[in-house]
């Protein structure tokens, strides 16, 4: 039987404890963890040590837990493990347990890499509620001491939006939201019968994104289809009353994309989406084209809003990302994609890109690998100068190319900022568009991904997509 071993403090089991025990359980048969005392961790133990042992006690991931009350290696000697665990900021310190594991033959392996979670980070936000706006969002002040930017810093970010021309290009979507009151279960099969007693509907897709731009005092063009029907006239009403400067192509055999959501009690109980997920033609392609080449001279930043619905197929992609490349336009892009398939790889060139991790494993064809693992390949595959891969309630893991040394690239990470999310729609979107304008503006990766972060923690705070304002921005940087 192949025994591996981990120790640490493990004050609280978030969810980079649970990648690396996960990785270490997948090395051999066994798994032992080491729970460092009290008088081991010193300061740096936050809570009892008996807490600490029971919470590591309890993974699904651990065979068998104790408490390390002496030196490392005299345990290692005593036990002799097949493989120890360490995380991979290790790989480049002196690691002691070298000279005992050489002695037997035993191996030092280091995880691919995760998140970077603090225990402390995580207990102080919960001691502070007080300091954070409205019980819900907070500040990410360890992150901005790190990368030596201020609030005051971001707040000229955003002031400089108004100089700004920008065009967006992608799938333009419908969002309704239809509340529903439950009248119980059907007696002819078991289906829960409810009755609609509201609608709300909001402009999503590439759509909200060409909109946060307006509403952040930005100058912007937005390219996209639609089909020729009432959602189409909806969208263009929403879409004019945002000073928007908008080309809709028509393409008459599809919908204009209508996604539903039927809700009780805050539940979602079924989606509805009326779409297509055919390319638009080549008709279609070159009077998108034609409009693009017609504002080329004077945007300054081109955001890829793509939600895999047909807006944008390789080839119009490929066009448009040169004419940028000769011009020298900053370019983002996302490529979204949940119930389909998509490649965010395929937008090459990008100042950066974002994905959540499975829309990187999915280009990458990737299961394996760790996140800093992952967001250097898919960096390599893309060919972009950043990648911000999103987690979620995690936050978002950062992969940067240094000021200093253009071939080094460096991992942080930014966690959640907003605790009582409403809604995760459009959280992605929100950050894409502003950290595409920080960049456009001049701000550096990690305050343009910060402020991208502060407009996802925005976003979540409400139901449906709704622009965002610099008010909003202000009232948490102030």
């Amino acid at each position: 039987m192949k025994t591996v071993f981990i120790s640490g403090n493990f004050n609280v089991l978030h969810p980079g404890h649970q990648r690396i025990l996960r990785f270490a359980s997948e090395l051999g048969d066994k798994l032992i963890v080491g729970v460092n005392s009290d008088k081991i961790a010193g300061e740096k133990a936050y809570i009892r040590e008996d807490y600490r042992l029971e919470g590591v006690k309890n993974n699904v991931y651990v065979s068998e837990a104790f408490l390390l009350k002496d030196q490392l290696e005299n345990y290692l000697i005593k036990l002799k493990p097949d493989i120890v665990v360490k995380g991979v900021e290790w790989e480049s310190q002196e690691n002691p347990e070298n000279k005992v594991l050489n002695e037997y033959g035993g191996r030092l392996v280091f995880s691919s890499g995760g998140p970077v979670f603090s225990s402390l980070e995580i207990l102080g936000r919960s001691r502070n509620y007080s300091e954070i706006l409205s019980g819900k969002f907070y500040f990410p002040e360890n992150y901005a001491t790190r990368h030596n930017f201020s609030k005051g810093d971001l707040l000229a970010i955003l002031n400089k939006f108004k100089n700004l021309n920008v065009c967006v290009i992608g799938d333009l979507i419908l969002d309704e939201y239809v509340a529903c009151a439950t009248l119980g279960m059907s007696q002819e099969d078991p289906t829960i019968v409810v009755s609609p007693k509201d609608r709300a509907k909001f402009i999503g897709g590439a759509g909200i994104v060409a909109m946060h731009a307006a509403n952040l005092d930005a100058q912007v063009t937005f390219l996209s289809v639609t089909g020729d029907d009432e959602q189409r006239k909806y969208a263009l009403k929403k879409l004019n009353l945002e000073n928007l400067s908008t080309h809709l192509v028509i393409d008459e055999k599809r919908p204009t994309t209508l996604k539903q959501r039927f809700q009780a009690e805050g539940k979602t109980l079924l989606r509805v989406s009326s779409l297509s997920q055919d390319s638009i033609d080549k008709k279609n392609q070159k009077e998108i084209l034609e409009c693009f080449n017609n504002i080329l001279d004077d945007i300054d930043l081109v955001v890829f809003s793509d939600f895999n619905y047909g807006c944008l197929p390789q080839s119009l992609v490929d066009e448009i990302i040169a004419k940028s490349k000769k011009t020298g336009k900053i370019m983002v892009a996302d490529s979204q994609s949940s119930s389909q398939i998509g490649d965010i790889a395929r937008f090459k060139g990008m100042h950066f890109i974002s994905s959540t991790e499975r829309e990187a494993r999915v280009s990458l064809q990737n299961s394996q690998d760790g996140l800093v693992v992952l967001a250097e390949k898919l960096r390599l595959k893309s060919e972009a100068e950043n990648v911000f891969l999103k987690l979620g309630s995690q936050g978002v893991l950062l992969h940067i190319k240094s000021n200093e040394n253009e071939q080094q690239f460096l991992t942080d990470r930014i966690g959640a900022l907003n605790d009582s999310p409403k809604d995760a729609a459009g959280a992605g979107d929100s950050m894409l568009i502003t950290s595409g304008m920080s960049f456009a503006v001049g701000a550096t990766a990690w305050e343009a991904a910060c402020l991208g972060s502060i407009a996802a923690a925005i976003q979540v705070s409400r139901i449906g997509n709704v622009p965002l304002s610099q008010d909003e921005f202000k009232r948490i940087l102030n």
